[in-house]
């Protein structure tokens, strides 16, 4: 099932639209290397993988992973109620500012809407800086900071940004 199109994302003159669907299971390896790859610029704060296969199962355990054009990014989605949840959100490094994060985060908000969400949530750490900006163009608004999570040692202080929207 497809969750969204979007004719200015990556479609030129006669090329097909973007489109966005559910990630099967069996694509596990690929929603590692797209999410890693797209997480190295997260490397001057934090060492380890965004995703590896035990946290990757455990959130599949609790939500889903939308895919954009086979893997050209991904976007993971938990619906908790009347409150959904996204992220990590990962666009592959060559196809970043194709416009395919923004259609992964209209196919979120779309997927969780479809069950009954009212608002969707997500959180971003405060060392990147252009993140804030992006998601406020979207529509997100701050609502508050989290801890950074302390299983994962990081060189640099920071914390999480809190974000909401409602659908």
């Amino acid at each position: 099932r497809r969750f969204a199109e979007c004719p200015e994302a990556g479609g030129k003159g006669d090329e097909p639209a973007m489109k966005v669907r559910v990630a099967e299971a069996h694509e596990a390896d690929e929603i590692l290397r797209v999410t890693n790859a797209a997480y190295q610029v997260e490397k001057f704060f934090i060492d380890t993988d965004r995703l590896d296969a035990a946290r990757l199962g455990a959130l599949l355990a609790k939500g889903v992973f939308l895919a954009a054009d086979g893997m050209a990014g991904c976007v993971y989605v938990e619906l908790r109620g009347e409150r959904g949840y996204f992220g990590p959100l990962s666009v592959d490094p060559s196809r970043q500012g194709s416009g395919t994060g923004k259609l992964l985060v209209k196919a979120a908000e779309d997927y969780a809407r479809a069950h009954g969400c009212r608002f969707m949530d997500l959180r971003i750490v405060n060392l990147r800086e252009e993140l804030p900006a992006f998601y406020r163009k979207l529509g997100y608004a701050e609502t508050g900071t989290e801890p950074f999570p302390e299983s994962e040692p990081t060189k640099l202080r920071c914390h999480l940004i809190c974000m909401s929207k409602e659908l």
